[in-house]
């Protein structure tokens, strides 16, 4: 129970009259004023309800209050209006009045969105009465869904109207309670899909449940209250049930009782508004003979109006008023209806003007908690509520309380500056303070990389490694610090399986690994740590620490490049089930981390040319280069013999057709002969097997490449004869091989021959006896029937010309009696040509190309104009001469065929005659004459 003496008093509400408005003159407006004899009132939707009670001229109205304060009304009955409920959600007003004198109440439920001539609709009417017993109602409430409805009356009697209560049709009316004692208050309470009714009466309190059948009830208390002396509050309290008595204040849950508290007094009205209880109670402590009937008495004492804070515990209003009629709650205000027809205003005033006014006074008093409580409730923004904080952490500070200011500055966080708090906690006594700080601080996810720094310090200072377990062995999701920041910390403290920890729960896996190599010098377990990573990270890490990881654990190491290479999958499955198909790294890229391991080097390399056909190039290039070295290195007759057949083997595989070149240079910088010989070969490079052998003065080999090659390179024979001709000793034997081979390719003039070997003083005439008498034959032989074939073209010319001079001179007689084209008879018409051919002239239609020429002669004459112009076009073809003459072994042929084409002299065949035509123009000439001659003579 809590005392209200002790309460502090605070004004948060402005008091004023509510006047008229103002006229056009602008004169000072009077009081508003009501008219008389209002009994009830309610509020909502935006307008102060009343009834009245007058009778005159057989009218009671209801009137509305707007807030531009145009008063309206309407006749609800004919005598009186006893009660009114204005529904807040919905435009539904209820009341209960009499229409005719005795015990006959009424209940109309009105629609005042809806009109009839005028007025609000009626939607219902019904009497108020517990079955056929007449009695007075008492009070009166409304469910907001519409469903319920619930009237007390006098004699302790409940009715309860459950569905559509704005319709006949769709309720229904029961006697919900019985009792002896008037019921004095109804309150609806709906928690959820439960519905509770609470009945208090003069003797006791009882809760009903609505959403069960039967309606269980329960009794909460043995005593009860007044009419209006309870009421409902809002979910800031729970929606507790309100229960006001003489000497205390209860509270009530629907299954129990709840707090209390000690406001003595006659209560007379009971209202909750906004988290505020409002009480109006007698001034002086006398009471009426009957509490229930104490209402109705009017009297002209003094009333007191109280508003408490229940939450924060203070009073935050309280007036004396004249007989009030009631207290109302509408546009964010408080209207006080007197009995002499005045309203009065109740303007609470906002957060910050209350908040100013009590600030001084409570942190003058040092009464921090309560300002805190007081601006909580009244939603002060954070700011100003860290304000409150900071200036109670700084009192607390300043009175030596390091432990409840720190709890202070903490509420501070996301506000305040942190350095403002951890400069005063900086001193080694208070470093316990600073770390409770900090970890809040993490906790909120406000920290920052330096705040993370202090924090793990801290904890280090302390020696405390439970705490500092705790910090970074949290959850992922509860993670509120830069985790990198800590690893950092941690290994530069010295806590490295903290920092180790750390950096694999966050998947930091260069720290780690950085942390168990360089640190902990725990090579297994970084090489463990990377093969259960994803494959890229695997990849990259591979490359950084590869090195390191060889030079300790080469084995291991080796068979991880060879899985990372070929067909890697996370050991731990990192990846995810659905990581089917492995990945494979660039193996070129790793060969570097073998760096004077040159077994493992060559270990690796031979598994991925085994398992994986197409490695990278570089892979091939370094294992050439790794068997060379091993060969030129070994000095066992086996092993090299062994390491000879693997170079050789590698190099034969075709896998450097590309890098040709490179595998040359490393077989020749290691001295390795048949790589050497096998590539020239490779590439064609006969000249150099050539030169190779010859530089080994290896004869027979020199022979041997000529004959092997000599047919693709004609010149390697020259090459020879110019080497054996250099040569002093005695290489008759080789030179006479060669010569043979010249002689019978016809590869040098033989003047050449006797200038090369001049130079040999060991070759004799003899050598060249043999060549020199068998050159000089051929040629005669040549001689000759080059001589033969020259007088027989003459011959042929000869008869040509004299052919020619006879068709020009005599006249050409036709002999012909078949045709050439279908050795038939010849028949006129006919036609005949100079060659001799005769044709029927359908025939030569059908098949002649030309008018002008033979069908018979015309492929063969075509064949030599071809080469004719032929040999025209090649005449300037001096680049193709020159290129051919350069390039052949006997240039005299190619200037002997270039000169019978007629390159070195202008074309002579039958040119320009007086008529300007050439021969095959005039003989074309002739013949169409013949054909003319020939048609007109048939």
């Amino acid at each position: 129970m809590a005392a209200y003496l002790q309460w502090r008093r605070f004004v948060f509400f402005d008091r004023e009259t509510v006047k008229e408005p103002s006229g056009p003159d602008g004169a000072g407006a009077k009081p508003f004023a009501l008219p008389p004899g209002i009994a009830v009132c309610d509020s909502g939707r935006g307008s102060l309800v009343f009834g009245d009670i007058l009778c005159g001229a057989g009218r009671c109205q209801i009137w509305f209050l707007p807030r531009s304060l145009q008063l309206s009304s309407f006749q609800a009955y004919k005598l009186r209006v006893t009660h009114l409920y204005q529904l807040k959600q919905h435009s539904i007003l209820v009341s209960v009045g009499e229409d005719e004198e005795g015990i006959n109440p009424l209940v109309k439920v009105w629609n005042l969105e809806k009109r009839d001539g005028g007025n609000p609709l009626c939607t219902r009417i019904f009497p108020a009465i517990p079955g056929n017993k007449p009695t007075v109602v008492s009070c009166l409430t409304v469910h907001e869904n519409l469903n319920f409805m619930a009237i007390g009356f006098a004699d302790g009697s409940v009715v309860l109207t459950k569905g559509d209560i704005t319709r006949d049709r769709h309720s229904k009316t029961q006697i919900l309670h019985e009792g002896s004692y008037p019921v004095t208050g109804l309150a609806f309470r709906q928690s959820g899909k439960t519905t509770h009714l609470f009945v208090v009466t003069t003797e006791n309190i009882q809760s009903y449940m609505l959403s069960v059948k039967d309606y269980p009830h329960l009794e909460l208390d043995t005593h009860g209250c007044g009419l209006r002396c309870s009421s409902l509050s809002d979910p800031s309290q729970d929606l507790q049930f309100i229960v006001a008595g003489n000497e205390c204040v209860y509270l009530y849950q629907p299954d129990e009782r709840g707090p209390c508290f000690a406001f003595e007094g006659q209560k007379l009205i009971v209202h909750w508004y906004r988290g505020y209880l409002i009480i109006v109670s007698k001034d002086r402590k006398t009471s009426p003979k009957s509490e229930f009937a104490g209402n109705e008495a009017q009297n002209s004492d003094k009333q007191v109006l109280n508003i408490y804070d229940l939450c924060n515990k203070f009073i935050a209003y309280s007036s004396i008023f004249d007989d009030i009629v009631d207290v109302l709650a509408e546009w964010g205000s408080l209207y006080v209806l007197t009995r002499d027809g005045k309203i009065h205003v109740l303007q609470e005033k906002d957060t910050q003007t209350k908040l100013e006014a009590c600030k001084c006074m409570l942190f003058r008093k040092n009464l921090f908690e309560m300002a805190i409580n007081l601006a909580k409730s009244h939603h002060l923004d954070s700011d100003g509520l860290s304000e409150i904080f900071r200036q109670y952490g700084d009192h607390l500070y300043n009175k030596g309380n390091h432990d409840g200011a720190i709890q202070q500055y903490i509420r501070t966080i996301g506000k305040l500056e942190p350095s403002y708090v951890i400069r005063k906690f900086l001193d080694a006594q208070r470093i316990h303070n600073l770390t409770a700080y900090l970890q809040m601080l993490h906790l909120q996810s406000l920290a920052n990389a330096d705040h993370t720094t202090l924090l793990l310090n801290c904890y280090t200072k302390l020696k405390d490694s439970s705490k500092l377990e705790e910090f970074i062995k949290t959850s992922e999701s509860e993670v509120h610090f830069d985790v990198e920041t800590a690893i950092k910390v941690l290994r530069q403290a010295g806590y490295y399986s903290h920092a180790v920890y750390l950096a694999e729960k966050h998947e930091h896996h260069e720290w780690y690994l950085k942390i168990q190599l360089e640190d902990i010098k725990n090579y297994q377990e970084a090489l463990h740590y990377i093969g259960k990573l994803p494959f890229e990270q695997a990849e990259s890490n591979m490359k950084r620490y590869g090195k390191i990881l060889m030079h300790h654990v080469p084995n291991e190491t080796t068979e991880l490049l060879k899985i990372l290479c070929t067909d890697y999958r996370p050991s731990g499955g990192s990846e995810g089930p659905g990581m089917l198909e492995g990945k494979k790294a660039n193996s070129e890229e790793f060969i570097p981390v073998f760096a004077n391991n040159s077994r493992e080097l060559k270990a690796f390399l031979e598994h991925m040319t085994e398992v994986q056909a197409d490695s990278p190039q570089g892979v091939y290039d370094t294992l050439l280069e790794l068997r060379l070295q091993n060969w030129a290195h070994e000095q066992d007759e086996q092993i090299k013999e062994k390491l000879h057949n693997e170079a050789l083997t590698l190099l034969k595989s075709g896998r450097f057709k590309t890098v040709f070149d490179k595998a040359l240079v490393l077989c020749q910088m290691h001295s390795f002969k048949d790589g050497v010989l096998y590539l020239y070969e490779q590439g064609k490079l006969f000249q150099q097997i050539m030169h190779y052998h010859m530089q080994n003065e290896q004869y027979k080999k020199v022979i041997e490449v000529c004959e092997l090659y000599g047919d693709q390179e004609a010149c390697l024979w020259e090459q020879a004869l110019g080497y054996f001709a250099r040569k002093e000793e005695n290489c008759k034997e080789y030179i006479a091989a060669v010569l043979k081979h010249i002689e019978n390719k016809n590869l040098m003039p033989p003047l050449l021959v006797v200038q090369t070997l001049a130079h040999n003083s060991t070759a004799t005439l003899s050598v060249i006896k043999d060549y020199l008498v068998n050159k000089l034959q051929k040629q005669s032989r040549q001689i000759e029937q080059d001589e033969q074939r020259i007088q027989k073209y003459r011959e042929e010319t000869m008869r040509i010309r004299l052919e020619i001079e006879e068709l020009k001179a005599s006249p050409k007689i036709f002999q012909k009696t078949k045709c050439s084209i279908c050795t038939s008879a010849l028949e006129l018409p006919s036609v005949h040509f100079l060659c001799g051919h005769s044709f029927h002239q359908h025939c030569f239609e059908s098949y002649s190309e030309s008018d002008s020429e033979c069908p018979t002669c015309m492929p063969e004459n075509r064949k030599v104009m071809d080469m004719i112009r032929a040999q025209e076009q090649k005449r300037d073809l001096h680049d193709q001469f020159q290129h051919q003459l350069k390039c052949s072994n006997d240039g005299f042929s190619v200037v002997a065929d270039y000169f019978g084409r007629g390159v070195f002299n202008k074309l002579t065949l039958i040119t320009d005659l007086p008529s300007g035509k050439t021969a095959t123009t005039i003989e074309a000439g002739l013949q169409r004459e013949l054909l003319i001659h020939t048609k007109r003579s048939t």
